[in-house]
């Protein structure tokens, strides 16, 4: 797997290991294309570094597959304030998911890149992003998906879900 243009894996000060930029990044731009494996819903494998996608752009609430990441891709972080979102569409002929990064903001040298999970209630884990917005708990950040936590995950939210 080459190494990313403009990317560097490092120790992260937000959990683990995670990708600092190596060039400045403007607005919208394209950081990236994440190279994975694909694998059906109903398989069984360590699903850390996968992304929950819809099997094509045709029915996005119908089956779903994971992709797992297999490149540098797989250690950018969570944090409840990004500086990246990813964009995703469906490759008919390839038959797989074409994933990329796209820049929220203006990203400087150094600074490590992060998206928004977004993980349902179901998987929800602790946040520990440090951010003044973090939610407490990494999950969707639309009042439905928070109101559908566990009473333990609940507790640790850190925004006001209405009842």
């Amino acid at each position: 797997m080459p190494l990313l243009d403009g990317l560097r894996v490092v120790h992260s000060g937000i959990h683990g290991y995670g990708v600092i930029a190596t060039r400045a990044f403007r607005a919208g731009e394209v950081l990236c294309f994440g190279d994975g494996v694909l694998y059906p819903e109903d398989a069984e494998f360590d699903d850390t570094y996968a992304l929950i996608l819809p099997k094509d752009d045709a029915a996005p609430d119908g089956e779903q597959v994971f992709w797992d990441l297999a490149c540098q891709t797989r250690w950018i972080n969570h944090t409840c304030d990004p500086n990246t979102e990813i964009m995703s569409r469906w490759d008919a002929e390839q038959q797989r998911p074409v994933v990329w990064w796209v820049a929220l903001r203006d990203i400087p040298i150094g600074e490590e890149i992060t998206y928004d999970y977004g993980f349902t209630a179901e998987v929800a884990e602790p946040c520990a992003c440090g951010k003044s917005v973090c939610r407490g708990v990494i999950v969707d950040d639309s009042p439905e998906e928070m109101a559908r936590l566990a009473e333990p995950m609940r507790r640790l939210l850190r925004v006001r879900v209405a009842s």
